[in-house]
């Protein structure tokens, strides 16, 4: 393992940021770490840079402690969300002002910037004054100085969500290039956001963060398709997974006494009693032989519309793949894809997902 923290703890005042907190990272691989705002991702990022010191528990980096190393010494490179940039500077000589406090040959400066300027996508901005440029390209700025830098933890704080989405989009499949490309394959890559797809997009290792505490780590795939617990079901889905209570009797489900469902067939070893179910939004649909519900709201965002409906006690939210005005009241059939139910124990510990059978114990 070359990067190691062991039971990290950072608790100012009364509230924990991080909450005895441990887990490993390799060379060479890319880890998001995934969570709402305040759930601690900046925080540890910054331990790991050295700028916040923990209470207790170590940061080991091939078996060195971190805690002893001053934060100039470590080869380590942070972007923030709110980019930081000399503004009376080039776009090159902001690229290039690690290297030149560093010494390196003018050479191999040039080549290094250059190459970093048109990995963010700025090529033949290089004269360019700060001031010149929008925020976005600012914010590319700031990602090309952290690159150049060729460090060997590189740590992105949700280092695109001031930057509009197709340049996100665009950024995104950068980064899978970037950490792949001959300077960076022994690099470890952090990379903290609140948004579930940009887990999945980069692929890699995701661990989730809540209130200072790790709930689930592993491939962000496997975390999508089987979310530990309800609270990583939500965090992992946006919009968060439904969970609506109910229970199992009589080879039916039954959401809250009143909607009835064929039960699918990976929870046939589940014992009928109480559960929390989930589904989420992108698998309910209008069906005319659904299930009644009433608008509350409809969002349209793109080609989809987001549909907040209530069934007396059962409120969920719908994405639906269209674009329709609907008036709040209105009555609606919705259809659940009963396949893709997962099931949760009542103390929110997952005991049947749709790729995966748990049993109950």
């Amino acid at each position: 393992m070359d990067l190691l923290a062991k039971e990290l703890t950072y608790k100012p005042e009364t509230e924990f940021h991080l909450n005895n907190i441990s887990f490993g990272m390799k060379k060479g691989e890319i880890y998001t770490i995934l969570g709402r705002t305040l759930s601690g991702k900046t925080t540890l990022l910054k331990t790991i840079a050295g700028l916040v010191t923990p209470q207790s528990g170590r940061i080991l980096f091939d078996g060195k402690d971190l805690n002893s190393v001053p934060v100039w010494k470590r080869n380590i490179a942070m972007v923030y969300q709110q980019f930081i940039n000399y503004p009376h500077l080039s776009v090159f000589e902001n690229v290039a002002f690690p290297l030149r406090q560093r010494g390196v040959s003018n050479s191999e400066l040039n080549l290094r910037v250059l190459k970093a300027i048109d990995r963010v996508g700025l090529k033949d901005f290089e004269k360019r004054k700060i001031q010149e440029l929008s925020g976005g390209q600012q914010q590319r700025v700031a990602l090309a100085r952290s690159f150049v830098k060729e460090a060997d933890i590189l740590l992105l704080d949700e280092p695109l969500v001031n930057l509009d989405y197709k340049l996100r989009e665009q950024l995104r499949e950068e980064f899978g290039k970037i950490f792949n490309s001959e300077f960076s394959s022994e690099s470890i890559l952090v990379y903290s956001s609140t948004d579930p797809m940009e887990a999945m997009q980069l692929g890699g290792e995701t661990i989730v963060l809540d209130e200072g505490k790790i709930l689930q780590q592993g491939p962000a795939s496997e975390i999508f398709e089987n979310p530990a617990t309800t609270r990583v079901a939500e965090i992992t889905n946006d919009p968060a997974m439904n969970l609506l209570p109910g229970y199992i009797q009589d080879s039916k489900v039954v959401i809250a006494s009143k909607i009835e469902l064929p039960i699918p067939k990976h929870f046939r070893n589940l014992s009928p009693g109480p559960y929390t179910f989930g589904i989420r939004s992108s698998d309910i649909s209008l069906n005319k032989n659904g299930h009644k519900f009433a608008v509350g709201l409809a969002e349209i965002s793109g080609s989809e519309t987001f549909l907040h409906a209530q069934h007396e006690e059962v409120s969920l939210v719908g994405q639906l793949d269209l674009v329709k005005n609907f008036n709040v009241g209105e009555k609606v059939s919705l259809k659940f894809d009963t396949q893709k139910l997962y099931a949760f124990e009542l103390d929110n510990r997952l005991v049947s997902s749709p790729f995966q059978e748990f049993g109950r114990g």
